[in-house]
């Protein structure tokens, strides 16, 4: 049962919140929606938030929807992570509820309801083409810090659904990576085989997967920027693929005056790539 439960005119559509069961998290998951004016047959864009967020950071900081509503693209922004009182959790941000990092985790107790992967991929995809009549071929997906992370990771290895993908401030290494390696060592036991499923430089590198066109900005006073590991992805990305464009921001830090600023480029970015292909 999908449920309304915020509605608020901006713009020329609407930025909604839904909550609905998730079958693949057990539990009940959150997810804003930014629908434009006469959205039928729109293109669809995920957005995936950083650490500590919920599905209410980007749409309240990032000033995404008038440029959302110019092009008439509906962005959908779900929870990092399951919540509730019945979910393991940790005092440790880097942990737990709010930290789901966009995968599937295989140690308990967390793969009783952390299986992010499969809501990102499978699950919300499948809510979002049932329930409005938006165009479910053209998708693109993007992301900031472990979201932009998640973002890439999921494109890179469902490159027939996501059709353009960007990122600001990627976690691109999510085994080397201290930002990470606290969920890794508690999701997948820190087996390295496993980790490397979803670790975007090992995507690359050790299986060679590449999608048409990626976008990356990243701050250079970015106050995480040796744990992105941003500029190793890109060597090993260039072998696989012409197709990148990292643009190193001065002055901007891992904030969401960053995203603000530039958040325009990426929604115009996704918006160009969707619409040449129809």
């Amino acid at each position: 049962m999908l449920k309304l439960i915020e509605n608020h005119r901006s713009f020329k559509g609407f930025q909604k919140v839904y909550e609905h069961n998730s079958s693949s998290n057990n539990c009940v998951m959150r997810f804003a929606l930014y629908e434009p004016d006469d959205a039928i047959d729109s293109p669809v864009l995920f957005f995936l938030s950083g650490l500590t967020c919920t599905e209410q950071n980007f749409i309240q900081k990032s000033g995404f929807q008038k440029y959302a509503s110019e092009k008439k693209i509906v962005v959908i922004c779900p929870d990092t992570s399951p919540r509730g009182e019945s979910i393991h959790d940790s005092e440790n941000w880097k942990i737990g509820q709010g930290a789901g990092f966009y995968v599937n985790a295989k140690n308990k107790p967390w793969s009783n309801n952390f299986k992010m992967y499969d809501y990102i991929t499978n699950e919300l995809p499948e809510l979002i083409s049932k329930k409005f009549n938006f165009n479910h071929s053209l998708v693109g997906i993007f992301g900031h810090s472990m979201g932009g992370g998640g973002a890439i990771q999921c494109a890179l290895k469902n490159k027939n659904y996501f059709k353009s993908v960007s990122a600001f401030s990627p976690i691109c290494s999510f085994l080397k990576s201290d930002l990470a390696k606290l969920a890794m060592d508690n999701y997948f036991n820190n087996e390295t085989k496993l980790i490397e499923e979803y670790d975007p430089i090992s995507l690359v590198k050790n299986r060679s997967l590449s999608v048409e066109d990626i976008l990356i900005d990243v701050g250079l006073d970015d106050e995480f920027l040796e744990q992105l590991y941003i500029d190793e992805f890109y060597e090993h990305y260039k072998k696989n693929s012409e197709k990148i464009t990292l643009r190193k921001q001065k002055q901007f830090s891992h904030n969401y005056y960053f995203i603000h600023s530039f958040v325009a480029d990426h929604i115009h970015f996704h918006a160009n790539k969707l619409t040449s292909i129809k």
